[in-house]
């Protein structure tokens, strides 16, 4: 179970089921303190945290873990309210000596059969994703 805790104004702290915490808050136009993550970023975050961990896992599985890597997010949203996430545009950034058909592969994999945040927000949003490699 995920209880939610609110920390006054706008500020709130999830207590999630691993026992951990996440804050957020909003900004101060609408009542926050600009003290933590808005609720859609950590949506973000939640996605690119869910296919990092499957790609990672995937490419040390194959013996080919990246020196470094990162995922860069770009996205639209909807102009009227509810504002979700209409297009969403994974960057994967490998650095290190990844082959590009392992990182291909792993990517594929997180994409179609193991992230869950994907397959949830590919029911509102166009998924889109590339693959950069860096030295």
């Amino acid at each position: 179970m995920l209880t939610l805790n609110w920390n006054g104004k706008m500020k709130f702290t999830a207590h999630t089921e691993s026992n951990h915490e996440v804050v957020m808050d909003a900004s101060p136009d609408v009542g926050g303190e600009d003290k933590a993550a808005r609720p859609m970023e950590v949506l973000l975050a939640a996605l690119a945290g869910c296919t990092a961990m499957d790609v990672v896992s995937i490419l040390d599985k194959m013996k080919t873990p990246p020196k470094n890597f990162r995922i860069d997010i770009d996205y639209t949203k909807a102009r009227e309210h509810p504002k979700i996430y209409t297009s969403i545009h994974l960057k994967y950034v490998f650095e290190g000596n990844v082959p590009k058909e392992n990182a291909e592969k792993a990517v594929n994999l997180s994409q179609t059969k193991y992230c869950s945040a994907s397959a949830m927000l590919r029911k509102s949003a166009e998924i889109t994703y590339e693959l950069v490699f860096e030295d």
